[in-house]
């Protein structure tokens, strides 16, 4: 089980894998991106409309029309993909999910998730979708389950 909601995962690594395939300044249709980081079309189609929406990724229709990512985009931090995805709570709210939980009435993890919970912050915040682009690292078959 991952940090991230389904979605959001499928949003992170559908952003890698265009921000990859697009480096050449070719663009990546929705099939390709759906079996390249193992997703349904039909769930990652929703997910790639509402990125394109707030201008995480771009889209372009026609013939040579797809997905891709420009420059701007590139420098975005993952957080806003985060945030556009599951929203802000995954960096303010409880480790147990407490409505109540805070500084003052804290959960028995309050603290160490607290802590925790800053370091995906800040891990987000300072990672940018074109991170790993000139990474001969990440082999784009690993975002795949």
């Amino acid at each position: 089980m991952g940090v991230f909601s389904k979605t959001c995962e499928y949003a992170i690594r559908s952003v890698f894998f265009i921000a990859h395939r697009t480096a050449d300044g070719n663009r990546v249709g929705i099939k390709e991106i759906a079996k390249g980081i193992d997703s349904p079309e039909h769930f990652l189609a929703k997910i790639l409309q509402d990125l394109s929406r707030r201008g995480i990724v771009q889209s372009a229709k026609g013939p040579n029309g797809g997905f891709y990512m420009d420059e701007v985009g590139l420098k975005r931090p993952l957080s806003e993909v985060v945030e556009a995805v599951d929203g802000k709570s995954i960096f303010i709210g409880c480790g147990l999910g407490l409505a109540h939980c805070s500084e003052t009435n804290p959960c028995p993890l309050h603290h160490e998730f607290k802590a925790i919970r800053n370091q995906l912050k800040d891990l987000l915040e300072q990672t940018t979708i074109g991170h790993f682009n000139e990474s001969p690292n990440l082999g784009i078959t690993k975002l795949r389950k």
